[in-house]
């Protein structure tokens, strides 16, 4: 391998590593949603917490840190369905991606 090949591909992963980073920082902004007098992160913890919970209501911290009393069932419903639709368009994109390389 020549020199100039060796660069061309340490850019490409470079350039690679780059995309992913980006696409998760854009996908990770868009898991945040204000629900109830809080702002929440729709992921897998909260949404596992909320959902295994058996009160009605529930006191929680949102991502600002403050207590906020929130419909269980309500939150849950809002937090999985954002949830799942940032996950399929992230990974749609991130097929598209990996498909460029």
């Amino acid at each position: 391998m020549d020199t100039k090949t060796l660069l061309a591909e340490a850019r490409a992963r470079f350039n690679h590593n780059s995309a992913k980073a980006y696409l998760k920082e854009k996908y990770e902004a868009k898991l945040l949603i204000a629900e109830q007098g809080g702002l929440w992160k729709a992921d897998q913890q909260t949404i596992a917490f909320v959902t295994a919970s058996l009160n009605d209501e529930l006191v929680l911290i949102d991502t600002f840190g403050n207590p906020v009393k929130v419909n269980r069932y309500d939150l849950a419903v809002k937090l999985e369905q954002t949830y799942n639709n940032v996950m399929e368009e992230w990974y749609q994109e991130w097929k598209e991606l990996e498909n460029k390389r």
